[in-house]
């Protein structure tokens, strides 16, 4: 499992003209899952997320979380992070899950970054969405489990 990790002043997914999901200051995140990913990883990739030390204090070092912080959380089903470009131009998508598999896995994610507490908005899975976001700092990190 894969997740880009975007921190952000606001972020909103649309789907056909539609805004289904917007943050304000907080993490746009993007994950992807592989064939041999299941309820553990999902899991794992989430107490990650709750507690990346991504934020700043009041020092301007980041130290805090966004569980620290009360952040909110914009999570988007990725299946391109697993797109591989090893052989040629054009991307294959052999290493992403199917829908099927993945969908549940994705739902376990947002479902146990709410347990933890945060404020999460979601894509909607197998959409054409488009996503708006403004950066908050060169802070792009990738979590891999």
């Amino acid at each position: 499992m894969r997740a880009l990790i975007q921190r952000v002043e606001y972020a909103k997914v649309t789907v056909e003209d539609e805004i289904i999901g917007s943050i304000g200051p907080g993490l746009c995140v993007l994950v992807g899952v592989t064939h041999t990913d299941g309820a553990e990883e999902s899991r794992k990739i989430a107490k990650k997320i709750t507690k990346l030390r991504i934020f700043d204090d009041s020092e301007g070092v980041m130290n805090l979380s966004p569980l620290d912080t009360s952040s909110e959380i914009l999570v988007i089903s990725q299946f391109t992070l697993y797109g591989d470009t090893s052989r040629g131009n054009r991307p294959s998508w052999i290493n992403a899950a199917k829908p099927e598999h993945a969908e549940p896995l994705i739902e376990e994610i947002v479902k146990t970054l709410r347990e933890e507490g945060l404020n999460v908005a979601t894509g909607r899975f197998r959409a054409y969405m488009k996503v708006e976001l403004v950066n908050d700092g060169p802070s792009t990190v990738m979590i891999e489990i």
